[in-house]
């Protein structure tokens, strides 16, 4: 019998330079969309995937991400004072129980693959899921969720993937398909960053990974790969060559690139029109502004 997956790690120990000067002072991962946090949204949909441990790979500089996560006794009471009953229970979903949640330091960024290493240790010999926060996506089923269910039939290694245009696949890990089983592809190589021209699909690998323990040690291994980084698709890779199976899970939802600012507002502007209470609003303001642009022209 396969055995569950009840870890994840979160790599967030990125300085998140693309939105400076924001991120001088708060960590990317707790800049919101409408009112939650980037961050909030990961750890909701490992919860409905079924995970119960949660593992941060931080640096430097983040401790407001980690205070989220903390319980604020004097803030609770002042709301059960005032009978905000609805504001505590939203509260309540962003506290996590002691032993939950654990933090490791990355002290030098040498890529993902790098940071998921970080954390071998509290991930010991089980499977495990990889969660990036920036890649946030909407769907009526979350993501990790749907991987999850698929994994239970597959086993090896899950990376969640998508189609895109030839001319983007310089920014993803892309999938050499081997056999194409509907949502499921079995794999057989992935080539991190490659140029259109040598991309053996336009099947992108995006952030969310079911992996196998043997990732792990894989990323003992490895040298610097693309970038000059550790590359965690390197490590995915050679599980091909020791018969480890690789697959991609092309998932259901609306995936936004938060880790761009362009993303991060098309990400904000999807899910406040999901929102009852802004969403007539907001529609009243972006017709506005488009008839203001358009007369203008």
């Amino acid at each position: 019998m396969r055995r569950k997956v009840t870890k994840a790690i979160f790599p967030v120990a990125g300085l998140g330079t693309r939105f400076l000067p924001a991120t001088k002072s708060v960590p990317k991962e707790i800049m919101t969309l409408v009112d939650r946090p980037l961050v909030q949204y990961a750890i909701d949909e490992a919860r409905a995937a079924g995970i119960k441990e949660f593992i941060f790979v931080t640096s430097r500089g983040k401790g407001a991400l980690e205070d989220y996560f903390d319980h604020s006794p004097v803030l609770e009471q002042e709301l059960r004072k005032k009978g905000k009953d609805d504001l505590l229970e939203v509260l309540k979903s962003t506290n996590m129980d002691s032993g939950e949640i654990a933090y490791i330091r990355q002290h030098k960024a040498l890529g993902l693959g790098h940071a998921v290493w970080c954390a071998r240790r509290l991930i010991a010999d089980e499977p495990f899921a990889v969660i990036l926060p920036d890649d946030v996506i909407a769907g009526e089923k979350p993501c990790l969720q749907q991987m999850v269910e698929a994994y239970a039939e597959t086993g090896g290694n899950m990376v969640a993937a998508m189609e895109v245009a030839p001319e983007k696949t310089s920014s993803y890990g892309v999938l050499d398909v081997k056999e194409n089983m509907g949502s499921v592809v079995s794999v057989n190589g992935m080539v991190e960053k490659p140029k259109a021209e040598d991309a053996p699909s336009n099947l992108a690998v995006i952030g969310r990974y079911i992996l196998s323990p043997s990732v792990l040690r894989n990323l003992n291994q490895l040298k610097q790969g693309a970038g000059g980084e550790i590359q965690l698709t390197d490590a995915i890779a050679a599980d091909i060559s020791s018969d480890v199976p690789v697959y991609g899970y092309r998932f259901e939802g609306q995936r936004f690139d938060c880790g761009s600012k362009s993303g991060f507002l098309q990400a904000t502007v999807a899910f406040a029109l999901e929102r009852e209470e802004l969403r007539d609003d907001l529609m009243d303001y972006i017709t506005t502004i488009t008839q203001g642009r358009q007369a203008a022209e």
